[in-house]
């Protein structure tokens, strides 16, 4: 079984700007996915989303949750977290993970701007930490 500290794992979850596709159950039973910007951060993976969404109110009520980041297009690729989450409303982290994945996805010249966007009150910092990591490279090789 893969983990998130195999350096091919990591390197394709942190290769550009490949989104997660969150997966989670809403409260009457229907299963959702979502996309979700992120990052990894030591053994997790980290994502913020709104305190009152609907995936939020999911993970609070249960931390299960898988994530798939796939390369689209050949070889196609995959890697699929599945794991429990731990949130946050700390209001430095907050801003420091948004900056951080704004950072990400937008640039760095404007990380800043995404992290004041998205790192406030009402807002959740979301880690998952692993408990299956399934990896599947070069598909069509």
């Amino acid at each position: 079984m893969a983990s998130l500290s195999d350096p091919e794992v990591r390197e394709f979850l942190s290769h550009g700007t490949r989104t997660g596709k969150v997966a989670f159950v809403a409260a009457d039973g229907r299963p959702m996915v979502t996309p979700v910007w992120f990052v990894l951060e030591g053994d997790e993976l980290v994502f913020n989303t709104g305190k009152s969404s609907v995936k939020g109110k999911a993970l609070a009520r249960d931390g299960r949750v898988a994530v798939c980041v796939d390369l689209e297009g050949p070889p196609y690729a995959s890697v699929q977290v599945q794991g429990i989450v731990t949130l946050s409303e700390d209001p430095d982290e907050l801003l420091r993970t948004a900056t951080e994945i704004g950072g990400r996805y937008m640039g760095a010249d404007r990380a800043e701007e995404f992290g004041m966007r998205n790192g406030v009150p009402g807002e959740l910092v979301v880690r998952v930490r692993p408990t299956k990591v399934i990896a599947h490279f070069d598909v069509t090789g």
